[in-house]
């Protein structure tokens, strides 16, 4: 090994990590990576259903950082540096072809993670770095310019540390023993459990659009929603659950919420069953369905409101076309707990961003220490934007690296 080269030590090989690895130039560093699990880069490999969204085709800085629950005024400057379109260049320009799919999600078109993988695992053995699986980092100590990472399976020393840890307790514990401030972790992007019987056996039924409100909160967020086994989910309550993280988890996760399936003012829909009415007095309340949701929900709806399907439109009363507008644009619920959002955990905490320099994610506690990833108090909705966050923090770790 050259002598000469300065020894960094990246704890976590996971996207932040092997990124930062992949852009450092080897002729001036020696890198090791410490990865605790026996793989590195599962969360990619499970993202996106195994097919990885790598991004999101959102390319102004400004609008991009709007998807942040936490860090939005600190990634703009990070986001100027490098951004969605750096990232696909980055990966094409390695074989690795990416496509925008219509929701702007990003993907490769091999629809494979492997592919996502394969290409910084080929740029980091290309360089010479060294992968140690299963190595767990017990403690972190520091000594004038140096430091010693002490792990189960021996110690290492090193002159530049990256932490990539994600946002497990242990990894957040060592970085406090160094001095740095932690935000509780709580978990982001959760569906919601919910038993009503409006959802009840409709398992599998969404909705193109539709506007979530927790009154108790003054907060909504509009989007497609489905109904699951367990409750709701979808963008909408993903969208909900990421900038309300820390209010839910202070509620216990137990709140009310209303929900308008048509995104249509109560209002607005009422009129429109009323003109429904007039033109098409003899067809049956069944076949009357106008809103844009499914069969089998409209005949849930009539079902709750006690309303035979085969009875006309002309003969609807009142109070049956109220209750009908009420299910549909604002029925209330309780959330009565919350499942993780398939194998996504994200978590809304993590190292407080004050003690952090966004021009190069040097930690402003400690000399030649950089922090990225998940372990950062920073957190997106859905969509590819937490991985975004990952390669551009890493990015900016390597440019500096290189050029100082």
């Amino acid at each position: 090994m050259d002598s000469e080269k300065k020894k960094i030590i990246i704890i976590g090989g996971g996207a932040s990590g092997f990124f930062a690895a992949a852009n450092i130039d080897e002729s001036q560093f020696d890198i090791t990576i410490l990865e605790q699990n026996s793989d590195v880069l599962q969360k990619v490999r499970i993202s996106g259903g195994g097919r990885c969204n790598v991004t999101h085709a959102c390319f102004d800085p400004r609008e991009l950082t709007q998807f942040y629950p936490r860090g939005h005024k600190e990634l703009r400057s990070v986001f100027t540096k490098f951004q969605p379109g750096d990232t696909m260049e980055w990966f094409e320009s390695r074989n690795v072809p990416l496509k925008i799919e219509d929701d702007n999600r990003i993907f490769p078109v091999s629809n494979s993670s492997q592919s996502i993988i394969n290409a910084m695992i080929e740029e980091v053995r290309r360089k010479n770095f060294q992968v140690r699986t299963q190595v767990s980092v017990m403690e972190i100590l520091q000594s004038e310019n140096h430091y010693l990472i002490k792990t189960r399976q021996g110690d290492f020393s090193a002159d530049i540390v990256i932490y990539a840890t994600g946002s497990s307790p242990k990894s957040l514990k060592i970085i406090e023993k160094l001095g740095h401030q932690i935000i509780e972790p709580v978990p982001s992007l959760f569906t919601f459990n919910i038993k009503d019987a409006l959802l009840k056996d409709l398992m599998g039924t969404s909705f193109e659009n539709a506007e979530v409100r927790i009154p108790s909160l003054k907060t909504e967020e509009s989007g497609p929603l489905l109904i699951t086994h367990w409750g709701l989910s979808g963008p909408a309550i993903l969208k909900i659950s990421a900038w309300e993280a820390r209010s839910l988890a202070m509620l216990k996760y137990r709140f009310e919420i209303e929900v308008n399936f048509i995104a249509i003012a109560a209002e607005e829909a009422e009129e429109a069953l009323k003109n429904q009415k007039n033109k098409h007095p003899k067809k049956s309340v069944g076949q009357s369905k106008i809103f844009n949701v499914t069969n089998r929900f409209w005949n849930k709806i009539l079902e709750l409101s006690g309303i035979h399907p085969e009875k006309q439109i002309a003969n609807l009363s009142g109070k049956e076309m109220s209750q009908i507008i009420d299910y549909l644009c604002r029925h209330k619920m309780t959330v009565i707990g919350k499942s993780t959002f398939k194998d996504e955990f994200v978590t809304a905490g993590g190292v407080d961003l004050k003690e952090i320099n966004f021009k190069n994610m040097a930690s402003k506690l400690l000399p030649h220490f950089y922090i990225c990833g998940e372990v950062l108090d920073i957190d997106a909705v859905t969509g590819g934007f937490n991985f975004q966050a990952c390669w551009s923090e890493a990015w900016l770790i390597s440019q500096y690296l290189n050029m100082n």
